[in-house]
C-alpha cells in the first residue's frame, strides 16, 4: 500500500482516454490549459497528505492508506471523515475536490452488494487503496422520458444496460450524465440510478473500469470556459470541476470488475447506500462554503459602511443561523450513525437529508442576502484590464472608495460576484439545487427515514385512544 504524490497523480492521467472538450478531442488532459486548472484543483486531495498526514493518512496493517478510502466502522470514524472532507474543501474554495465521491461509492459497494459482486468489490477496494487511485462515479442515467421505466424508453440506450455477456465479460451500452471528475480520474465506478423491477434486469448493473477503456467517451461540459483574470474571477481562476456526459459504446467489462449483474433487487439498495455516504460528503464539503457566505456578508457590509444598520445585522444573523444549523445537522449525522452491513458504518439518513435539504433550501436566500448587502457593483463594476491600467486605476481608486479603500472593496465585490452573479455562481446555484440529489429526493428520504411511531403513540396515550 502507498500514498501517491500529486505529481504522480497528474502523470497517471496521460493515457488513451477519449475526452472531448469545446468541440475537439483532447489528447492530454493536463496539457489543455482550461482543464489543467481542474486537475490542479483535484490534486489538492493528494497534496493534503503532505502537510496534514494526521488527517489524510491512516495506517492499515502497518501500511499507509489514504484516509479518504478507509471504510468507517464507528461514529468516530465518520467524524474524522467529515473533518477531512471539510478541510480539503476549504483548500478548494468551498468546492468538492476528487477522492470524496469515489470513496462514497466504495463504501456503498462494500455495504450493499452480495456474493460474487461483494468479492469483486472487496478486491477492487483493495486495489484502489494499494494504488491510491482516484475515482469518478457515473450514476445518473440520461433517463429520456422520465414517466417511463428504463425498458419502456423509445431508445433503450437512455439508461445504461447490458447488451451482451459471455463467460468472462459483460458488454454495456448507453450513457450517464453529470459525471464529476471523469476526465481527470483513474477509474470510473458505475452505479444504478434507481430501483429496478424484474423486467428491467438488463439495466441493473454496476462495475468499475479504467478511464481509458475502449468504447468509453467523455464529453466535458464547457461551463466557466474561456480566458479570465484573477481580479474579476478570484475563485474560478483557481478552482474548477470537470463534468461530463459519459458514453458507453459497447464497452466490455471483465466479470471480475462487475459488482451487479442483472440483479434488480439490489439496484435500489445500492443506489440508496451511495446516497447515504454521498450526502454525508456533501454536507461536510459545503461547510467551508457556508463560512464563505457569512464571512463575505460581514466583510462587504463593513466595506460599504452599513454594518451597524439593524436590518444588516438581522440579515447576517439569518446567514449565521442557516450556516450553523447545517453544521449541527452534519455533526448529528455522524453521532447518530449506526453499524451497517459488513461492518461499514451508516450515517444517519434522517440527519443527513435534513442537513442537505436545509442547505439547498436556504442557499438561494443566502445569495439574495449577499447580493443585497453588496450592491449593484456586482454587475456593473470595472474589469481586470481597467484595474491594470494605471491611469484608469487612479479614477477607480478615487470614486469606488467607501469605508475601506477602493481596492479592498472591489476585490471583495469581485469575489462575491464570482461566487454568486457570474457563470461560476450560476454553477453553484445549480449544484445547490441538484447536486447529490434534488430537494424532492431529500424530502423523500426524510419521510422514509423518520419513524413516527413514538410521536403517534405519545399523542394516542395523551388523547386516551388506542394506538393505531
Amino acid at each position: 500500500m502507498g500514498i501517491r504524490s500529486s505529481d504522480q497523480y497528474r502523470k497517471g492521467l496521460n493515457d488513451d482516454r477519449r475526452v472531448f472538450y469545446r468541440g475537439k478531442k483532447i489528447s492530454d488532459v493536463y496539457a489543455e490549459p482550461e482543464l489543467t486548472l481542474a486537475v490542479d484543483h483535484s490534486a489538492l486531495c493528494y497534496d493534503i497528505a503532505d502537510d496534514r498526514p494526521d488527517l489524510a493518512i491512516t495506517e492499515v496493517d502497518g501500511e499507509p492508506v489514504s484516509a479518504f478510502y478507509v471504510a468507517p466502522n464507528s461514529a468516530e470514524d465518520l467524524v474524522r471523515r467529515g473533518a477531512l472532507i471539510e478541510e480539503v474543501s476549504r483548500r478548494g474554495g468551498g468546492t468538492i475536490v476528487l477522492k470524496e465521491v469515489g470513496s462514497d461509492a466504495l463504501f456503498a459497494l462494500l455495504r450493499a452488494t452480495t456474493g460474487e459482486g461483494l468479492d469483486n468489490a472487496r478486491a477492487f477496494y483493495q486495489r484502489v487503496c494499494e494504488g491510491d487511485l482516484s475515482l469518478a462515479v457515473a450514476q445518473t442515467d440520461v433517463k429520456g422520458d422520465r414517466s417511463l421505466a428504463p425498458r419502456q424508453q423509445a431508445d433503450p440506450d437512455l439508461y445504461l444496460h447490458i447488451v451482451d455477456e459471455d463467460a468472462d465479460s459483460i458488454t454495456v451500452r448507453g450513457a450517464k450524465c453529470h459525471t464529476s471528475f471523469s476526465a481527470n480520474a483513474d477509474e470510473l465506478i458505475v452505479l444504478p440510478t434507481r430501483a429496478m423491477g424484474p423486467d428491467d434486469a438488463d439495466y441493473a448493473v454496476s462495475f468499475a473500469i479504467p478511464i481509458d477503456t475502449p468504447g468509453l467517451e467523455l464529453y466535458v461540459s464547457p461551463y466557466a470556459a474561456g480566458e479570465r483574470n484573477s481580479f474579476e474571477f478570484p475563485i474560478s481562476t483557481k478552482h474548477k470541476l470537470l463534468e461530463s456526459l459519459t458514453v458507453f459504446n459497447d464497452v466490455r467489462v471483465p466479470k471480475n470488475r462487475v459488482f451487479l449483474n442483472r440483479q434488480p433487487e439490489l439496484a435500489g439498495p445500492l443506489a440508496l447506500a451511495f446516497v447515504d455516504y454521498h450526502r454525508f460528503t456533501a454536507i461536510n464539503y459545503k461547510l467551508p462554503l457556508l463560512d464563505i457566505m457569512v464571512g463575505a456578508a460581514s466583510l462587504i457590509a463593513e466595506a460599504n459602511g452599513i454594518s451597524k444598520a439593524g436590518h444588516v445585522k438581522g440579515k447576517i444573523t439569518e446567514l449565521i443561523t442557516w450556516s450553523e444549523t447545517v453544521r449541527g445537522l452534519a455533526q448529528l449525522a455522524a453521532v447518530r450513525s449506526k453499524p451497517g452491513a459488513h461492518g461499514v458504518q451508516q450515517p444517519d439518513p434522517l440527519a443527513v437529508n435534513m442537513a442537505k435539504y436545509h442547505f439547498a433550501h436556504g442557499f438561494h436566500n443566502a445569495v439574495a442576502i449577499l447580493t443585497d448587502l453588496s450592491g449593484g457593483l456586482l454587475a456593473t463594476g470595472p474589469g481586470g484590464e481597467d484595474w491594470d491600467n494605471p491611469d484608469i486605476r487612479a479614477v477607480l481608486e478615487k470614486y469606488y472608495a467607501a469605508a475601506v479603500p477602493a481596492e479592498k472593496r472591489l476585490r471583495l465585490l469581485n469575489f462575491i460576484a464570482d461566487l454568486t452573479a457570474r457563470d461560476y455562481g450560476g454553477y453553484q446555484s445549480v449544484l445547490a439545487t441538484h447536486a447529490e440529489g434534488s430537494l424532492e429526493a431529500e424530502k423523500l428520504q426524510i419521510a422514509r427515514s423518520f419513524d413516527s411511531t413514538k410521536a403517534r403513540n405519545y399523542v394516542s396515550d395523551l388523547a386516551g385512544i388506542s394506538h393505531l
